[in-house]
């Protein structure tokens, strides 16, 4: 763990998230090899605000972490086992994965389940674009189509063939989504919120007809992903694979698009809570629009694109019941992301944007 991050844990009365010196010896029993005595360096990674991820480097030996946060904790999130099955299926098909490295289920090595795979080399594309990107307009667009492509890819898996038919019910995706998010809206609300409770009765009203089932990401977006850091663009593995489940394929779909913002796009608040400052990267010149990710992906799978706003709505709904849970774990003062305090505006934010895309204000 970085110094930084240790004195601020440890002053705060608060163990920390990660025992160098406990996981070393962890390490040296579970992954043995010729630098298996080395000490460790532990590097906390501040790019997302669900799982905690670290880097971890032993010797030449380099590693990604993942364990939940500290609670409390919504049901069935922050499931890092989860994450490490389905990776552990999808290394064996085309879809760009890290690969894993081991799971471990013993709480007393670090405090929680956690588990490692390979450190990528790479580029995640989050506050800005990478250099080469940022020199060349035309080699854009490339983001947007593997975006798109490795997502068909994903959507191709047979899950049965991988292994995966108990990841999920493969019928009635949207009908458990609704009844899992509205609980989970009940679990983590602390305030009036109005707008979500509008968007909750108008999902329920307008539910459309799913297509046949298949893996379903659950956070699809850009900056889960690892890219090459020079065109033309090619997605070195996906990240983030907690929510991962079988059902509606669309929901990915919609999900991505929620997170698109286009130049000309009105600012209304919403934007900036969708995760860091990746949600203006797409608003610059040469990035595909909303409807050409949907032309790309239906050429791509063959499958009709309909009701693209409910799955919108559906998907700002769902990240904005997500971060409510955060705002309560803030208020509750077992965690020490800075953003979670501006949901106090952001969530509600989210509840209106997501409000608007019901009633037709926004285009796809």
């Amino acid at each position: 763990m970085s110094d930084t991050d240790g004195a601020r844990e440890a002053g705060a009365g608060i163990p920390p998230l990660v025992d160098p010196e406990a996981l070393g010896r962890y390490l040296a029993r579970e992954l043995p090899g010729p630098d298996a005595n080395l000490p460790l360096q532990v590097e906390r990674i501040r790019g997302g605000h669900s799982n905690e991820t670290f880097f971890v480097t032993r010797g030449a030996s380099q590693w990604a972490l993942r364990r939940p946060p500290r609670g409390p904790l919504l049901p069935t999130a922050h499931d890092v086992g989860r994450e490490y099955r389905v990776l552990r299926a999808l290394e064996r098909t085309t879809v760009p994965v890290p690969k894993p490295a081991l799971m471990c289920e013993d709480v007393s090595v670090i405090g929680a389940p956690f588990y490692l795979m390979e450190r990528v080399q790479g580029v995640v594309i989050r506050g800005g674009l990478p250099p080469a990107f940022e020199a060349d307009v035309a080699a854009r667009a490339g983001l947007g189509e593997e975006l798109i492509d490795r997502l068909a890819d994903l959507h191709a898996v047979d899950w049965q063939a991988a292994g995966l038919a108990d990841l999920g019910k493969p019928s009635g995706y949207l009908e458990r989504q609704l009844r899992r998010w509205t609980g989970q809206l009940d679990a983590s609300r602390s305030r009036p919120l109005p707008d979500l409770e509008a968007v909750t009765s108008w999902l329920a009203a307008n539910m459309p007809e799913s297509p046949p089932a298949t893996i379903v990401h659950g956070d699809y977006r850009l900056d889960n992903l690892i890219f090459a850091p020079e065109p033309p663009a090619r997605a070195l593995a996906i990240l983030d694979w907690e929510m991962a489940t079988l059902g509606d394929p669309l929901a990915d779909l919609g999900y991505l698009l929620s997170f698109w913002r286009e130049a000309g796009d009105p600012d209304t608040g919403a934007l900036r809570y969708l995760g860091d400052a990746s949600w203006n990267v797409t608003a610059q010149p040469g990035f595909l629009t909303r409807a050409q990710l949907v032309e790309r992906y239906a050429a791509r799978t063959g499958r009709r694109v309909d009701h693209l706003a409910f799955y919108v709505a559906l998907a700002i709904w769902k990240l904005a019941i997500l971060l409510e849970g955060s705002y309560k774990r803030h208020l509750a003062g077992t965690t020490d992301d800075p953003f979670f305090k501006t949901l106090d505006e952001g969530v509600p934010l989210l509840g209106a944007r997501a409000l608007a895309v019901c009633n037709g204000e926004e285009r796809f």
